[in-house]
């Protein structure tokens, strides 16, 4: 007998799988037919994009898996790389140079990687806003014949990451597929306004079930919004925790509705373009990345180019590129690639606030490969996780929900705590030098460690600040942590 029927009390009484909020780290991948041009304006960030040229903004983000829709807009940079690149080619040229990198794929490399980078799980784009699917789906596509790869790419990766012991999900764009609305999208609310009606909302739900049948992934991950009415949402989020016990859903689920279909008539479009643009220009400051909206049922929030504040009730999932884009770019030079410190820092302010990191990692599609600034940034996470682990995986944050848990150091440095069983984690955000470190504001007894090599550490209270007093000075290594056993002196 089921366990869960598709009823917000049902889904609600289903508590947070325990593996996903110790997972803390996993490895998103955005490969596919926009690998191969693997081309995006550079604007910076896509919230640049939409702040610099709202008009075209879906036109000019700097997420190259959007390819498909840029060169449909004339005038763009996407528009004139194509024709000069590729005469003005059919976007759906690109499988056969996609299919002809796949002879190098060796999934089994990919997935040793992730595991030795520390992520705990990986979850794949099965099927991105183009529509085209990495895997033989068996799901008629009646508008673009042939849409998917013979080889099953889901299943081979799904094989070789659960080899190496992590857990696998999958990514669906459900909100949008540019094969059954073809209309070039170039503002805010053409994007939301773009779900496909007609035959779309069947195609989807098949082809979801289809995915979790074959492949029982342990995070079903949708993208933008959802093509069916509310009740049957539901029913496919009971039926997918039916058939894998400990499978996470996130919050991109938002229903079909009257609002989302009345965003299917240019007038309205036009009217929302109209408010937004305003605010834009009024608010800048405040559109920075993607806050999805809260909805009655998920098991995680995914803030996208932005962390939360504060530390949250509720259990999230940051997700970001190594640059600005999800896809490869072929433009991005080392300098278009955030620090490896930057991207450890920004983890650990997560964790500390209850949150998991999805990495994204771009591949190349000529010859399926990981471009090796990525694969500097996977290591360099493997080698501070292979150290301060214990610090991460497996803890809660260091505070209660709306706290910082954050602290600064004498030397302006920015300080992170986690807790697990009795003992609280002290995570410096910084490469420190010296014998001893003082924290603002922070009071803290018990025997104290350096995790690095195991070295006691004091604490001593001086007024309102706790000193940590090393054995040896610390030599300048990125984010070293100090474990403290509370009630042990």
């Amino acid at each position: 007998m089921d366990r869960y029927t598709g009823t917000l009390a049902s889904l609600g009484s289903r508590p947070l799988p325990q593996w996903y909020d110790d997972a803390k780290f996993g490895i998103f991948i955005h490969w596919g037919l926009f690998s191969i041009p693997a081309f995006a304006p550079r604007l910076g960030s896509i919230s640049d994009a939409f702040k610099k040229d709202y008009d075209r903004a879906v036109a000019m983000t700097p997420y190259t898996e959007w390819y498909a829709n840029a060169i449909k807009v004339p005038g763009t940079p996407s528009a004139q790389f194509h024709a000069e690149q590729y005469g003005g080619r059919p976007y759906g040229d690109f499988r056969e140079a996609f299919a002809a990198g796949l002879k190098s794929w060796d999934p089994d490399s990919w997935a040793e990687a992730f595991a030795n980078a520390g992520a705990k799980y990986v979850v794949l784009v099965t099927k991105h806003h183009d529509g085209f699917c990495l895997w033989p789906s068996g799901v008629e596509n009646r508008h673009e014949q042939g849409w998917t790869t013979e080889r099953d790419i889901v299943g081979e990766l799904a094989r070789a990451v659960r080899a190496q012991g992590l857990r696998f999900g999958v990514y669906y764009s459900g909100g949008i597929d540019w094969t059954f609305n073809r209309e070039p999208l170039r503002t805010f609310a053409d994007f939301i306004g773009s779900m496909p009606g007609g035959d779309y909302p069947a195609y989807a739900m098949a082809q979801t079930r289809e995915l979790i049948e074959r492949y029982e992934p342990s995070v079903l991950w949708n993208d933008i919004s959802w093509p069916t009415g509310f009740d049957d949402m539901l029913g496919l989020f009971a039926d997918y925790y039916n058939a894998v016990p400990e499978g996470v859903v996130n919050d991109r689920w938002v229903h079909v509705r009257l609002s989302s279909k009345l965003l299917r008539l240019k007038p309205a479009r036009r009217l929302l373009d109209f408010f937004a643009k305003r605010y834009i220009a009024k608010h800048p400051e405040a559109v920075e990345g993607v806050l999805p909206q809260e909805i009655p049922h998920s098991d995680f929030r995914t803030p996208e180019y932005r962390r939360f504040p504060t530390v949250q009730a509720k259990k999230w999932e940051a997700t970001r590129g190594m640059s600005h884009s999800f896809g490869f770019n072929r433009n991005d030079g080392e300098e278009d690639y955030q620090a490896a410190d930057t991207l450890i820092a920004d983890f650990i302010d997560g964790v500390a606030k209850g949150g998991n990191l999805l990495l994204n990692i771009g591949p190349r599609g000529e010859d399926a490969a990981i471009p090796e600034p990525q694969l500097a940034r996977l290591k360099a996470f493997g080698d501070w996780l292979r150290v301060n682990g214990t610090a991460i995986y497996g803890t809660g944050p260091g505070g209660a929900p709306g706290e910082t848990a954050a602290a600064v150091t004498d030397e302006e440095l920015e300080v992170r705590f986690t807790r697990r069983a009795g003992v609280v984690n002290i995570l410096i955000l910084g490469r420190p030098t010296g014998e001893s470190l003082r924290l603002r504001n922070v009071a803290l007894a018990g025997e104290a460690a350096l995790l690095s090599d195991g070295s006691p550490v004091q604490l001593r209270a001086e007024e309102d600040d706790l000193v940590l007093q090393f054995r040896h000075p610390l030599e300048g290594g990125f984010a070293p942590v100090v474990a403290v056993t509370e009630g042990r002196v």
